[in-house]
């Protein structure tokens, strides 16, 4: 049983906060539903140690890998450091695409990535770049998410309508010739 213990944790750190339902879990790892439990038992206790800044919990009806409330002050810490607080290519990705497109939904950005943008947007969220702005009116009335003042003031922008237009943009990338970088191979 305990190799399946690795694979879970593995399997949890890859759905992120999308959790698995012991229903997958058995699936996934070909398990009946108690052996199932006991990996499950084995991972939440071995995170009980002081040694882990993470547990197992059990959300929305999904076991999901999460911080431990006890550090709450070091993650706000992290957050709030303007030496942190950078954006990487995955949060402007993300940000351009919600900028353009909001209001927009999460599934509506991993549409246009083709990747999941879930927790990309959960951290946007916390460093005050990306705000809810209601509900859709689809099927399941997904939260929907708009660009915030922060964003703006980052980017020294007044308004929105100072962000270049997707034409320019589509130009300049239509006119760059991918296959001549700046790298050259060495002969």
């Amino acid at each position: 049983m305990n190799r399946y213990v690795g694979i879970l944790e593995g399997l949890l750190f890859v759905v992120g906060d999308e959790g698995l339902t012991i229903e997958q879990i058995e699936d996934i790892l070909e398990l009946k539903e108690e052996e199932a439990k006991e990996v499950l038992n084995t991972l939440r206790n071995r995170y009980e140690s002081e040694e882990y800044g993470i547990q197992l919990s059990f959300l929305g009806n999904s076991f999901k890998i999460t911080t431990k409330k006890e550090h709450r002050d070091y993650y706000q810490k992290l957050i709030e450091n303007p030496e942190t607080n950078s954006l990487s290519q995955a949060a402007l990705e993300t940000l351009a695409i919600i900028a353009y497109n909001e209001p927009v939904t999460v599934q509506d950005v991993d549409t246009i990535r083709g990747i999941n943008s879930r927790e990309m947007i959960r951290r946007l969220v916390a460093k005050g770049f990306v705000c809810e702005a209601g509900k859709s009116e689809g099927i399941g009335r997904a939260t929907m998410y708009r660009t915030t003042r922060d964003f703006l003031d980052y980017f020294g922008l007044s308004s929105k309508e100072e962000l270049p237009k997707y034409e320019e943009i589509k130009e300049q990338i239509d006119d760059t010739d991918l296959y001549d970088s700046k790298y050259k191979e060495e002969e």
